[in-house]
């Protein structure tokens, strides 16, 4: 009604509680499902080796380029061009004038009275043009001022007569640059940089050190700039920092005035090489990104399906029971898909091994069931029994259960490790012919009085050819079976033919009898556990039943097949002569 408040939230509304317990189970969720995926061991191996592989390569290029080589060589040569023009300009408007002589006045006041000033002879070729620096620092100042390029100029006497650092003309300064900033503001990360690099490139350059006005000679270009050649040298200040520096020859016909020393600011060089060095940095980095997520979708392919196999191997673990399903993965044809199909494979044929052992297990019970219950029958009967007659004819029954259940065990044993035997001995080449030999001859010998015979046919005249690869005593168990078989259902005098043939890589062995056959709903059923399908008046229980089942097992296990059929009169279909088993292998290649 209106106006009435129900006391109660509605039924489905939502409880915020419960809502962020939901969030909190699905972030948890993601959280887990990106951590093993994208961290776990296989992606992090990965993930390392592609990234280690692409910083020794961009290592090796920081370490190893060409491009600081290439830079100084570069700077070397401009500086000379730049030296060249600049010393040129120097010695054609510097030092003499047309149709007149320059004489230094601060040495003409030096001469005594009657003196002739130094340089000034009879021969006109050994007059000495010294520089003018007021004349020079104009040229010089409009020269230099668009680069940052340091100049200095020397007499002969390797004395400084002008820097572009500071102008001077007669005491006058016209210009003063300020000293860089104190590189303490680096702080200890740069001043830590700053002595590495000092430190590894002060065995293979010279270190560089400023020099009095007055020691010009002390630079080595220098000296041999004074000498009429030009002449680089590369070094290194104290902050590891690469100074290039070149001198030129002022020239004044052919006469050697003076030298132009050109060198570069500390971090000129160093600054583009480090520019370049980052934009390698910079594609490193891009590339080490794209190579992580390549890696992680690689790893991912990988040990995605790695690990649903895990996980489905472990559930066929943990329920043995149960036939677990694996993935398949049938649009994979590379080895994750060979190791999916793999272990779907042995996981059927595990379970298919688990049943065979549960059906087997279930069949002995049932055959030791009969003839223990017949042989518990007859002992409680046994002192009932009034008559000798009666006691002897149990007597008769419990030696026949014996009897029965001692075959029974010992045919259960030899099929039960016949698998083991099987797995644990190594296959060699045997020959068939010898060995059908041995089995039909010893059937011979120990047959009993009036049993059928046993006849041995090689198609193969070459007795190379029928050759395999497998367990000769297995093998001959097969046959022995298959002739005892034979022979109990051949009547008396009749006989055995065993044949052997090759066709299409394959050797055939064919036991042929002389018996009423086999009937046609029991053609697939004589290889099983403990079928037995006796001739008329044959006691009941002299077998076991597994003598086919174990000859199957033998020949499957050396990749080969066996089957029954029965042989029919070519004249009269209808008839049967015999029953035939056709055992084929592989043959030895």
């Amino acid at each position: 009604m209106p106006g009435e408040s129900t006391g109660a939230a509605a039924p489905d509304a939502p409880r915020p509680g419960r809502t962020r317990r939901r969030m909190r189970l699905a972030s948890a969720r993601i959280s887990r499902l990106a951590t093993s995926y994208a961290f776990s061991s296989l992606t992090r191996r990965i993930l390392v080796l592609n990234l280690a592989g692409l910083i020794a390569l961009v290592s090796g290029i920081l370490y190893l380029n060409q491009f600081r080589a290439g830079l100084i060589d570069a700077r070397v040569s401009s500086l000379l061009t730049q030296g060249e023009i600049i010393a040129g300009a120097i010695a054609a408007s510097a030092t003499v004038e047309t149709d007149a002589i320059t004489i230094d006045p601060d040495k003409l006041l030096q001469l005594q009275a009657g003196g002739t000033p130094p340089g000034l002879d009879e021969n006109p070729q050994s007059l000495d043009f010294p520089i003018n620096p007021e004349r020079v620092a104009p040229i010089l100042r409009r020269l230099i001022s668009p680069t940052r390029t340091r100049a200095r100029i020397y007499d002969r006497d390797g004395s400084m007569l002008l820097d572009s650092r500071f102008f001077y003309s007669r005491g006058q300064v016209l210009r003063f640059d300020l000293p860089p900033p104190d590189r303490g503001g680096d702080g200890i990360v740069g001043r830590w940089w700053s002595e590495l690099k000092f430190w590894f490139r002060r065995g293979d350059l010279a270190v560089y050190e400023e020099r009095a006005s007055s020691d010009g000679k002390g630079y080595p270009e220098v000296a041999t700039a004074l000498g009429g050649a030009p002449a680089s040298v590369v070094r290194v200040n104290e902050h590891g920092e690469l100074i290039v520096s070149v001198a030129v020859p002022v020239q004044r016909f052919r006469s050697v005035v003076g030298a132009l020393l050109l060198s570069t600011q500390g971090g000129d060089i160093d600054t583009i090489v480090e520019a370049e060095r980052l934009a390698i940095v910079r594609v490193f980095g891009i590339a080490a990104a794209v190579m992580a997520v390549l890696s992680i979708l690689l790893a991912g392919t990988i040990a995605a399906p790695l690990r649903r196999l895990a996980a489905s191997a472990d559930r066929v673990r943990r329920g043995a029971k149960t036939r677990g399903e694996i993935p398949e993965f049938a649009d994979r044809q590379d080895e994750i898909g060979n190791l999916a199909r793999s272990f779907r494979e042995m996981t059927n044929a595990l379970f298919n091994r688990i049943e065979a052992i549960e059906r087997f297990a279930a069949d002995v019970a049932h055959e030791l069931k009969n003839p223990l219950t017949s042989l518990r029958s007859a002992v409680e009967t046994l002192p009932l029994a009034k008559s000798d007659a009666s006691r002897a004819r149990l007597l008769e029954i419990i030696q026949h259960d014996v009897r029965r259940l001692d075959r029974l065990i010992t045919d259960i044993s030899d099929a039960s490790r016949l698998d083991a035997e099987l797995a644990r001995e190594d296959s060699a080449p045997v020959d068939v012919a010898s060995l059908l030999e041995g089995v039909v001859r010893l059937a011979n010998d120990m047959g009993r009085e009036g049993a059928a015979s046993v006849s041995l046919v090689l198609r193969e005249t070459d007795r190379r050819k029928l050759r395999i690869i497998g367990h000769d005593s297995r093998l001959g168990q097969v046959v022995n079976n298959l002739i005892d078989n034979a022979r109990s259902f051949s009547p008396p005098g009749g006989t055995v033919t065993v044949t052997a043939s090759r066709r299409d890589g394959e050797v055939r062995i064919v036991v042929d009898d002389e018996g009423p056959g086999i009937r046609p709903d029991a053609i697939e059923r004589i290889f099983e556990r403990f079928y037995t399908d006796r001739p008329d008046g044959e006691s009941f229980g002299n077998n076991s039943g597994l003598g086919l089942s174990i000859s199957r097992q033998i020949v499957e296990a050396h990749r080969g097949t066996i089957a029954a059929t029965n042989r029919h009169d070519p004249k009269d279909p209808d008839k049967v002569l015999g029953a035939r088993f056709v055992v084929t292998l592989p043959a030895e290649q």
